[in-house]
């Protein structure tokens, strides 16, 4: 990914807010923050964590259909001062689609960006890419068991909310946070 990556590990729903509200913390106005991974592996949750620990209190959900959502910061020290804006590429089909959104432009005037499926182009530059793997439930090793199975090779997801996640930095804006990030997630290091 880059010189900068951490591999962590949420046990839970409650552990990927809580790594997304560290990374909150230290997000600052201008940040672009890359959501990465499979349909349903927790991305939408990582904002939702991430924007409540901003300060935002409208329910943030997926802008898969209108593309960008943008979230007043209501409470804290940020109130007032920075627009938490949400964006979801999935639909969109070729880049200049996603220049038409003016993504950079919402983060150079005083806005937080996070993208949901962002790193199916590479346009934004200075940014921080949380990939999201949901947690696999290898059938043959006993993760799960109901006597009813076959003994193939099938996965499944687990819907217990693990979910194994890899930071990391693109570009040098996060270099003078990069410590404090670490800090911050050392008990979800893996």
């Amino acid at each position: 990914m880059s010189e900068y990556s951490i591999a962590l590990h949420a046990g839970s729903i409650a552990d990927t807010n809580a790594i997304a509200a560290t990374v909150a913390r230290l997000a600052r106005a201008g940040d672009i923050i890359v959501l990465a991974g499979e349909m349903g592996a927790g991305k939408t949750a990582f904002a939702q964590g991430f924007g409540a620990a901003l300060g935002v209190t409208d329910r943030i959900t997926s802008p898969t259909f209108t593309l960008v959502h943008s979230y007043p910061i209501e409470n804290g020290p940020r109130a007032g001062k920075v627009t938490m804006h949400h964006a979801d590429l999935y639909r969109l089909e070729r880049t200049g689609e996603v220049a038409d959104l003016a993504l950079r432009e919402l983060a150079e005037f005083g806005g937080i960006v996070l993208i949901e499926w962002g790193d199916v182009v590479d346009v934004f530059g200075d940014h921080l890419v949380v990939r999201l793997d949901p947690h696999v439930a290898d059938l043959d090793d006993g993760d799960l068991d109901d006597g009813d199975l076959d003994d193939d090779d099938s996965d499944v997801l687990s819907l217990d909310g693990k979910r194994d996640i890899e930071i990391g930095a693109v570009g040098g804006g996060w270099a003078g946070r990069w410590q404090s990030l670490l800090d911050g997630l050392k008990e979800y290091r893996c």
